[in-house]
């Protein structure tokens, strides 16, 4: 198969902004730049739109207004508004992104757009991304999918993660051996868990960034904790910690996927500022942990995306708890920004050639199935 241009998007649960990323891949092999130091990236530009405090606070009450949602497509209270801004945001995010880049629509063969998921309940056959993709796909002039996770759960899975299968063609053209993990610590975290066959195994381990992010919000007014400095002058409320690690989906043996809302902050609300930043930090870092637990072969080297990877009390944590290599996906010329929207992108590559997308280790779904709605412009 020909290679192809993809531009990956990314809105997620930590409601910080776009993520924007392009590729090239025929759906299965990437096309990567090997650096000076032997280690291998995607090939493309990546760009972000940032999200405001108004624009914030429109996707957290459109969340909240998701929780009584029984129809995939009912948009109570501000979730209609809420769609229509998603939408808009994206399609400015990939203009802005095209012109700075100096690149036409006519030159990007496919858009992968997840849109802002506001509630995820795989066991009652429901999980919706806010965005309407064709019309976007309209607006751009540019082939659209969306809709990824929705196929996977109506076969039977839980519809997340959906990233291991670019993770393991990354490390596939890396040349990295099993076992390996290869983290995301977005607002939920989830891992990929390649064993030394190349067999996956994929889940949500349980809370990221979100709850740290929602804790500073609350008792700061800041947006997270930065570089995890907070959490470094507080001390973990130790019986604190086991009672939240005894939450049902932290023990709950895969496949899972969460919703972010399932792990509140407010649970450590009697604690100072810096104690309640180091309680919901080791949170984040024993429940990724644990993951060990559900595979034969623990991982000897981590592999650490997403904006967890800038926290640094929390990468020390991990260093400590998981005992084995742990690395920046940044220091091995991979992007802990973009991975994500690199995925996406990938994602829609497969979509469109009706490669699958999940697996019975990565969701649980009963055989791998495509996904993702195609519209065109």
């Amino acid at each position: 198969m020909a290679m192809k241009r993809a531009i990956g998007l990314m809105s997620g649960t930590s409601l910080d902004g776009i993520d924007i990323a392009l590729i090239e891949s025929d759906g299965e092999r990437i096309r990567v730049v090997r650096s000076a130091n032997g280690f291998i990236a995607p090939l493309g530009p990546t760009g972000y739109r940032g999200y405001d405090g108004a624009e914030q606070a429109l996707l957290r009450e459109a969340t909240r207004d998701a929780e009584g949602l029984r129809e995939r497509t009912d948009r109570p209270g501000r979730l209609a508004e809420a769609e229509d801004f998603v939408t808009r945001a994206h399609a400015e995010a990939i203009e802005a992104f095209l012109a700075e880049n100096g690149m036409s629509p006519a030159e990007i063969d496919v858009v992968g757009f997840h849109g802002q998921t506001v509630i995820h309940r795989p066991r009652l056959g429901l999980t919706v991304q806010i965005g309407d993709g064709a019309a976007l796909a309209r607006r751009l002039g540019i082939r659209v999918v969306s809709d990824m996770r929705a196929n996977d759960v109506a076969e039977g899975g839980q519809g997340a993660p959906l990233v291991p299968v670019f993770h393991r063609a990354l490390a596939e053209a890396a040349g990295f051996a099993g076992p390996l993990g290869i983290l995301n610590i977005g607002g939920l975290a989830n891992v990929t868990l390649i064993g030394s066959r190349g067999t996956m195994l994929a889940f949500d381990t349980g809370p990221g960034n979100g709850p740290i992010n929602d804790w500073m919000k609350e008792r700061a007014g800041r947006d997270f904790d930065e570089g995890g400095a907070t959490a470094a002058r507080g001390t973990v409320d130790a019986a604190l910690l086991d009672n939240l690690l005894g939450h049902p989906l932290i023990l709950r043996t895969p496949p899972k996927s969460l919703d972010r809302n399932w792990f509140s902050h407010r649970l450590a609300g009697y604690l100072t500022l810096e104690d309640g930043a180091a309680t919901l930090t080791a949170f984040t870092a024993h429940a990724i942990a644990r993951s060990r637990t559900f595979t034969p072969e623990p991982p000897t080297r981590w592999i650490v995306g997403g904006g967890g990877a800038k926290n640094g009390t929390l990468m020390a944590m991990l260093k400590r708890l998981l005992d084995a290599e742990v690395l920046n996906a940044d220091e091995i010329g991979w992007s802990s920004d973009f991975l994500e929207a690199q995925a996406f992108a990938y994602l829609a590559l497969r979509a469109l050639e009706g490669l699958p997308l999940t697996y019975p280790t990565t969701t649980g779904v009963s055989t791998p199935v495509t996904g993702g709605i195609v519209s065109e412009p």
